[in-house]
């Protein structure tokens, strides 16, 4: 069961002060870290920017103390802006809990069900993709705050958007721009004059004192959102309306869940990278479930592991789960004692924020690099990005990995072959070398009326028809067929139903079918579907050799009518 035990329970058995002190100083510093991205993430997404700050508390808290990673640090991420801004325009806030909720409940299945290591199978191309779409959907969200430019409410489609923003390219407010732009500039550049504070903290701190003591006609949070309540709200349960709301929410969930899923378990073995441990896939996925079904009773929105954040707590020392608890902390005493300040940090600075976020995310150069990879893997990757971009989160994954598996089906089927070895003396060459593994000095020779066929990779429903196209190349009907099967690692039914059906038009046609070489998986679903039944006894051999040695009995005897 240790599988699915939280991590900080093994670790808390060799603490010490020493690491403690190392723990705490790291939760403090993503503490800070945090703060400007919890509170532009809650924005980005269409909620207010304390929602934001809860999720990254209670998440934050729930995922480190629970989860499978000595590291990780929870909480709302970029990789959920797409999805919970088309949640919360279609379904609004109460839409929003239930679908996080409904992922959350998704996510402690999968933990329970073990299916930690299956995620991370996810086809890089789709990733790629969607990542880098994502980030192109996250910049896109940012130009009218970017710039200042005087639109009432931006609409969700990525080509409404830019319609939109062409329309008003005359509203530009030169001091939004600005602020926006040394906000980029800080957070670019900041890090090489010191990492003791976040270039993002202090591009907040300059921009915000500059607005108020120079009166900047910018917006705020304040002016847009009004007050941050110095409080922590109360646990409420969720209004459903009706099973229909309830079924339409279950695809937005479902997004939710795989986003959490492999977010967190790619930034779980990320970190495992660097620090040389193993996490716990399956106990990571139970913690991000809890997380999402507790973290939105309290108003939070989606969270999940923050591959940023992990990595600035592993760099600052943290070693623990309690790092990512005290950062939770951290967090929480701000909102408390200085959420009232958040009010006036001004909106082109958190646009500048979330350009920069967006520009981390976009892997541009992992999307650039795909592009020297197959011609299949691109037209997934292609197909993700554009789908995510133009239409929706659900719709590009779905698309993406239906793609992606239609694409490897068809791979694996062109390595699958069906060779055919004619009784004319020209396969004396092939035989030799299919008796080389037989192991015994026997004459390998073709017998008379006899036709080997040799399958060579997996039988399965991409290849079988590979068989019926080997038949219809020989002319002459043989007395005896040897089918040849030590290449093929597995079959699946489509392969058997092939088989079979050779084997009853093979009998009506009075041609007798050996099997020779057969692995261990193909032998046991043959014995299972009846087809070895179908055979008759002893027309299954390990050896080549004996498969000849039979074919060559038949073909001397006289055959009986079928």
């Amino acid at each position: 069961m240790t599988m699915l035990q939280p991590k900080i329970i093994s670790t808390l058995k060799q603490y010490n002060r020493r690491q403690f002190y190392a723990d705490l100083v790291a939760g403090i510093i993503v503490g800070i870290v945090a703060l400007p991205l919890a509170i532009a993430f809650g924005i980005a997404s269409g909620v207010s920017p304390q929602n934001g700050l809860i999720t990254a508390v209670i998440a934050g808290f729930l995922i480190s103390l629970l989860g499978g990673s000595r590291v990780q640090i929870g909480g709302p991420t970029g990789a959920f802006i797409v999805v919970i801004y088309g949640i919360v325009e279609q379904f609004g806030i109460n839409g929003l809990t239930i679908a996080t909720i409904m992922a959350g409940i998704m996510l402690v299945l999968m933990g329970l069900f073990r299916l930690g290591s299956v995620i991370k199978f996810m086809p890089y191309p789709v990733i790629v993709g969607f990542t880098s779409g994502i980030a192109l959907v996250i910049f896109s969200s940012q130009i009218k705050d970017f710039f200042g430019l005087d639109i009432d409410k931006v609409p969700a489609g990525f080509v409404e958007k830019w319609l939109l923003y062409a329309q008003h390219l005359y509203s530009v407010n030169w001091y939004a721009a600005a602020l926006s732009v040394f906000t980029v500039l800080t957070v670019v550049l900041f890090p090489r004059i010191t990492t003791l504070v976040p270039g993002s903290l202090a591009a907040i701190a300059v921009t915000t004192l500059a607005v108020q003591l120079l009166n900047v006609p910018v917006a705020t949070i304040g002016s847009r959102f009004g007050q941050i309540a110095m409080e922590f709200p109360m646990p409420h349960l969720p209004a459903i309306e009706n099973i229909h709301t309830l079924k339409m929410l279950i695809q937005p969930a479902f997004t939710i869940a795989m986003l959490g899923a492999i977010e967190s378990l790619l930034s779980a073995v990320v970190a495992d990278g660097i620090i040389g441990t193993t996490h716990r896939s399956n106990m990571e996925l139970v913690a991000q479930g809890t997380a999402n079904i507790v973290t939105p009773l309290f108003g939070g929105i989606p969270a999940t592991g923050a591959i940023a954040r992990t990595i600035t707590n592993i760099k600052n020392g943290g070693r623990t789960p309690v790092a990512g608890i005290i950062h939770a902390l951290t967090l929480l005493l701000i909102l408390l004692f200085f959420g009232k300040w958040a009010r006036l940090i001004p909106m082109p600075c958190l646009a500048g924020i979330l350009v920069m976020v967006a520009y981390n995310m976009s892997e541009w150069r992992s999307f650039k690099d795909m592009f020297n990879h197959p011609k299949s893997d691109i037209s997934v990757m292609a197909a993700t990005f554009l789908l995510t971009v133009l239409i929706d989160l659900t719709v590009a994954i779905q698309v993406g990995l239906l793609l992606a598996m239609v694409l490897f089906v068809k791979r694996t089927a062109e390595t699958s072959e069906v060779q055919v070895i004619r009784s004319q003396f020209d396969a004396d060459d092939e035989l030799t070398d299919i008796g080389s593994d037989a192991g015994k000095n026997l004459p390998l020779l073709l017998p008379p009326k006899t036709q080997v066929y040799e399958i060579n990779g997996p039988f399965f429903f991409g290849a079988a028809n590979k068989f019926d196209e080997a038949l219809r190349r020989v002319s002459a009907a043989p007395k005896v067929r040897i089918i040849r099967m030590q290449k093929v690692p597995f079959i699946d039914a489509t392969g058997i139903n092939n088989l079979k059906s050779l084997c009853q038009k093979s009998k009506n046609e009075g041609i007798h079918i050996i099997l020779s070489e057969v692995n261990a998986q193909p032998l046991e679903v043959m014995e299972k579907s009846g087809l070895l039944k179908m055979l008759g006894p002893g027309n299954v051999f390990p050896h080549i050799a004996g498969a000849l040695q039979a074919a060559a009995q038949l073909v001397n005897v006289p055959q009986q009518p079928a």
